[in-house]
This record gives structure tokens, C-alpha cells and sequence, in this order.
């Protein structure tokens, strides 16, 4: 099971967090969010773990310069970016990178919206409905991702805390790949509590 740790931006705790090796480390490009990087961490992560860029509704040029600039090997779409804006990205990007498209899920979410992302995305990520585009610490009912038949493989995220890994293992989706966790394990915006990762890394 993949494990990404977003929202990161304080060096001290990247390097502790590193130790833990999860597979994806996220950083935040958007500007109005609590955990935007202003500043990319000076911290050597190691290759296997891949640095993700998230972005909301950003031009493309700028998705294109940032993830360049800070050697992103996975880019997150966080917006309302169309399937036509994830193909053009993909073609002009210089280097090869993942595409995570980020849906936000309640109850009656319609899953043959994903359809057309399905060629176009290496993941997708089902995180709740709520105010801000992610980081709102809020659940969505799970058993709605029962609704999901497309073969993409999904991470999943949205309000997920260390006393939830017996219930994440639980699912049996073909395509759930991982989780996505952030709010529920920060000591304040951008900074994560490690000593409770590791126990919920330990536990999944």
C-alpha cells in the first residue's frame, strides 16, 4: 500500500519524516492554502520517495516551471482541471512525471466523472467534499467507493488520522491503491506529527 505524506515544508521535519521512507512526499503550490510552499525545503529526499506537486487551477506553464525548478517526479491536480489540460500538460512537460487528478467526494458523487481521466492519469485521489480544495480534516463515507468501477488506480484521502489504519485495511477495492494523509496527523499546518505516522505506517 503507497503511502504519501502531504502538505510538508519544514526541513526538520521532511528529514524525520524521510526515515520513515513513505513513497510520496507532497508540497503545496497554492497559494491559499495553510501549507503553501513559498520557499522549496533545502533537503536532499532520497530517489525512491517522489516529490509531489500540488496545484489548484494553475496555468500550465507555471505547473511546468515549478515542477522543473524543484525536480517533481508527480504532479497532483487539485482543481477543475479538464482531461484536455492533463494531456497537453503531459505532452509539454520535459521530464517524465505522475499525474494525480483529485476528485472531491460527499454521498452522491457522480463517479462517471472520472471516465475521462481514466487514459490520461496514472492515479486518482478521492478526497471529501468541503470548504478548501483538500486539508479540511473531514471524512467522506467510504462505502461509496464501491460506486467506482474504473480500472485507474486511487489513492484515498480526506480527514485520515493514525486510528484508522485497521479500517483502511478493510478495503478491498481492486483499485485502491494507497493513502493520502495530511490534516489528521499535523501538529499545526505544515507540521506532522512523525512519532504518530510511523505508528499508522506500522499498523497498515
Amino acid at each position: 500500500m503507497k503511502i504519501k505524506v502531504c502538505g510538508m515544508r519544514d526541513a526538520e521535519n521532511i528529514s524525520e519524516l524521510i526515515k520513515l521512507e513513505p513513497d510520496y512526499i507532497g508540497f503545496i503550490f497554492y497559494s491559499k492554502s495553510k501549507r503553501f510552499v513559498t520557499n522549496f525545503p533545502k533537503i536532499e529526499i532520497p530517489s525512491k520517495i517522489k516529490k509531489v506537486g500540488v496545484f489548484v487551477n494553475e496555468s500550465i506553464d507555471e505547473v511546468i516551471e515549478i515542477a522543473e525548478e524543484n525536480k517533481l517526479e508527480a504532479i497532483q491536480l487539485h482543481g477543475k482541471e479538464s482531461p484536455e489540460y492533463v494531456e497537453e500538460l503531459r505532452v509539454l512537460l520535459i521530464r517524465e512525471v505522475e499525474i494525480f487528478k483529485a476528485f472531491s467526494l460527499d454521498e452522491n458523487f457522480d463517479f462517471t466523472k472520472t471516465e475521462a481521466y481514466q487514459k490520461v492519469c496514472d492515479y486518482l485521489l478521492f478526497d471529501t467534499k468541503g470548504k478548501d480544495y483538500g486539508g479540511n480534516g473531514v471524512k467522506f463515507n467510504w462505502q461509496v467507493l464501491d460506486n467506482y468501477n474504473g480500472e485507474t488506480p486511487f489513492l484515498l484521502s480526506g480527514g485520515i488520522s493514525k486510528v484508522d489504519a485497521e479500517e483502511i485495511k478493510k478495503i478491498s477495492h481492486s483499485a485502491f491503491a494507497g493513502v493520502d494523509i495530511n490534516s489528521g496527523f499535523e501538529i499545526k499546518p505544515a507540521l506532522k506529527n512523525i512519532a504518530n505516522i510511523k505508528e499508522f505506517k506500522q499498523n497498515l
